[in-house]
């Protein structure tokens, strides 16, 4: 069955995140995804808030720039995620937007390098193991956690070109597709994280997800045509979004399932009038009808 979830955008304050996580947990919703985009709110702290404010409710957060972040302090933070909330933390990293990494001085010279140094030595940690490497970027010396997570610890990357899609399936435990991949884009992604998985000898699982663009409600076709607009979508004939009602959305995620989606995250427009009521819509109304 597909999994599904929507997003708590970045662009609402932080003191919203309460109310939308126990509407989301309430109403039974599968998972909330976080961002960490520049300069709006951390990844892990948020996480963090909205597990504790939740019984049941996986949190996602998508993306971790990994040229902010030293690979140590992740691996602690996210240890502790996991020890705190067992099986209910789902974390993916990528590469950053390059110009926000370039506004703090963080922008490395081969954005895939760093990613391959750092995904491998994340994983490791979270292993438990202890690690010494000196690569171009991650250099860690006689390095282990004292409190690694007791079972498995999935880090998914963020991935939208063809060299970071084949390392995602190579070095990965999951791949997170951006809102605006269309389904006949997630099937080539399919493709290049498998050619990635097979050099690697993978046979586990690597679970897809993908964002969608989405509004509901009587204003929902225009909302989503300016987001359209914003994002740079400007052919109209490109299926990246759904707006309408619960039949609309369930079709759509259909859609993008089919293409090889294990998880649809719906992804509201930031100027959407009741994000309290687009978790519940999504979890009570869309969910029955999505298999």
């Amino acid at each position: 069955m597909t999994t599904l979830g929507t997003v708590f955008l970045p662009q609402l304050p932080p003191e919203r995140l309460r109310d939308i996580v126990r509407a989301a947990d309430e109403a039974g919703l599968e998972e909330l995804w976080l961002w960490e985009d520049c300069f709006l709110e951390g990844g892990l702290t948020t996480a963090a808030a909205a597990l504790a404010w939740s019984s049941r409710l996986r949190v996602g957060v998508g993306l971790l720039p990994v040229p902010l972040r030293n690979v140590a302090l992740s691996a602690m933070e996210i240890a502790t995620l996991l020890r705190m909330f067992p099986g209910r933390a789902v974390i993916a990293a990528g590469h950053g937007v390059q110009d926000w990494m370039g506004q703090v001085g963080a922008r490395a010279a081969s954005p895939l390098t760093l990613l391959r140094e750092y995904t491998e030595a994340l994983r490791a940690l979270l292993r438990g193991e202890r690690l010494s490497t000196q690569g171009r970027y991650v250099r860690l010396d006689d390095v282990a956690l004292d409190w690694p997570p007791p079972g498995a610890a999935p880090i998914l990357l963020g991935a939208t070109g063809d060299k970071t899609l084949r390392l995602s399936g190579e070095v990965s435990d999951g791949t997170v597709l951006t809102g605006g991949t269309d389904p006949a884009t997630v099937r080539r992604a399919r493709g290049l994280i498998d050619q990635g998985r097979s050099a690697a000898g993978r046979t586990d699982a690597h679970p897809v997800v993908v964002y969608l663009h989405a509004a509901t409600g009587p204003d929902a076709a225009e909302r989503m045509a300016a987001e359209r607009a914003r994002w740079g979508h400007t052919d109209p004939a490109r299926d990246v979004s759904v707006a309408g009602d619960e039949h609309a959305f369930a079709e759509a995620v259909a859609r993008w399932a089919e293409a090889g989606a294990d998880s649809v995250i719906l992804q509201p427009t930031p100027d959407d009038p009741d994000p309290e009521g687009f978790v519940r819509f999504v979890a009570e109304r869309v969910r029955p009808l999505v298999q």
